[in-house]
């Protein structure tokens, strides 16, 4: 039976545990255009849908692992995940084909949702509100950091061994994550809070978080702000690289952009029990429709490209609000969740993540050479996440009017 595990470990894991999709993602943006040329790609931008297949089995796979952690507590459910992660990722090893290394990929996703669902239904289990977002925004501002580092390390592991390699990281980096969890944190979940797994209660948990004005909203808000932020990803090699020219120092630009999301997310743990959590994330959208709407029209304006530091400029303010936003809105949507946050964070990490996929190949597709697709991605995105969050909190108050 694991121990006592303290504050600073249990962020500690769980950040490991939430960023295997990140660095599943991020570590192998060096490696797309040589396995675009492997995998016999004609169009180097179909190497996005490597980014887009775990993406969308990530959103898949979340819909599952909540319902099991509500059922049978939240240890198992994340095992089993990593163990399917670490499948995923050995078809991905030795995929000879596209077909079948999207495949690996989509299972890859389906088996990291384990942990980054049931991770939060562990925080949610013993805090919330303003706790949670502080909590939740340490364990960000950790995760943020390895991330950084993954297209360095993917680009180390490329030069020394081939794209293949980064796939053997991915295992070995699950296994320590299996291992960890198994014998260091405890089950949050007791006995007497548990539910079982039926259609009908799956059905009736299904109604309660949708049916929740607070939650639905800020759930298509945040899948909405992840959609811009995945439009970035999977577009951010080339942008570097094809439009910029800067491929010998892509994952030194890319780390300083994660990194503002990881000091912003510090920033936001340090202020958000003395101004809230709501507070913080609408001025943080509201910071982040500003720019995006600047960088959309500089570039629209400008001769050619936008001059490479005006862009890092721009994308660095952006990357500061996305590391505002990305705990916060998660932490309100789970809010009203308590009773069911297993499968609340299942259904809030499942939609956010597949209008995250969708809305980021849409915007990932669109690149044509300049960074006006990424910028008319992040505006769109900021302002439909604004209009969303703002009709989900005007309307019950109407409802109430006309009732009256």
């Amino acid at each position: 039976m694991p121990q006592q595990i303290s504050i600073s470990e249990r962020i500690a894991l769980l950040a490991l545990l939430i960023c295997l999709p990140a660095l599943a993602i991020d570590a192998m943006l060096p490696a797309l255009p040589e396995m675009g040329r492997d995998l016999s790609l004609t169009d180097a931008n179909r190497a996005q849908l490597i980014i887009i297949a775990f993406v969308i089995g990530l959103g898949i796979g979340q819909l599952f692992y909540g319902p099991l952690s509500d059922s049978f507590g939240r240890r198992m459910p994340i095992q089993v995940g990593l163990v399917i992660f670490m499948i995923g990722s050995a078809i991905s090893l030795y995929a000879e084909t596209f077909a079948l290394m999207l495949a690996g990929r989509a299972l890859q996703g389906m088996g990291a949702a384990g942990p980054r669902t049931v991770a939060v239904a562990l925080v949610r289990d013993d805090f919330s509100g303003a706790q949670m977002a502080r909590i939740m925004s340490f364990v960000m501002a950790v995760f943020i950091t390895v991330p950084a580092l993954a297209p360095f390390v993917g680009q180390v592991v490329q030069a020394l061994a081939g794209w293949r390699m980064i796939f053997t990281v991915f295992l070995v980096m699950a296994t320590v994550a299996l291992i960890w969890f198994s014998l260091r944190h405890p089950e949050t979940h007791a006995l007497v809070n548990r539910r079982r797994l039926s259609i009908a209660n799956l059905a009736a948990d299904a109604r309660t978080t949708l049916s929740d004005r607070t939650t639905l909203s800020y759930t298509i808000a945040t899948g909405f702000i992840f959609a811009g932020f995945f439009g970035y990803i999977t577009s951010a090699q080339q942008v570097f690289v094809t439009t910029y020219g800067k491929g010998a120092a892509f994952s030194g630009y890319f780390a300083v952009l994660a990194l503002a999301i990881g000091t912003a997310s510090v920033f936001n743990a340090r202020f958000v029990l003395r101004f809230g959590e709501k507070t913080l994330a609408h001025s943080a959208l509201a910071a982040l429709c500003l720019t995006a709407g600047a960088g959309f029209m500089m570039e629209w304006s400008a001769p050619s490209i936008l001059p490479f530091p005006l862009f890092y400029t721009t994308m660095f303010v952006i990357m500061c609000a996305f590391g505002v936003l990305f705990g916060n809105l998660n932490a309100i949507a789970m809010a009203p969740m308590g009773r069911i946050a297993g499968i609340a964070s299942a259904i809030i990490a499942s939609v956010s993540a597949i209008i995250a996929g969708v809305g980021g190949a849409i915007i990932g597709q669109a690149y044509d050479g300049t960074t006006l697709p990424l910028f008319a991605g992040f505006l769109f995105c900021s302002l439909a996440a604004a209009v969303t969050i703002v009709l989900g909190n005007v309307a019950p108050n109407a409802r109430e009017t006309s009732s009256s």
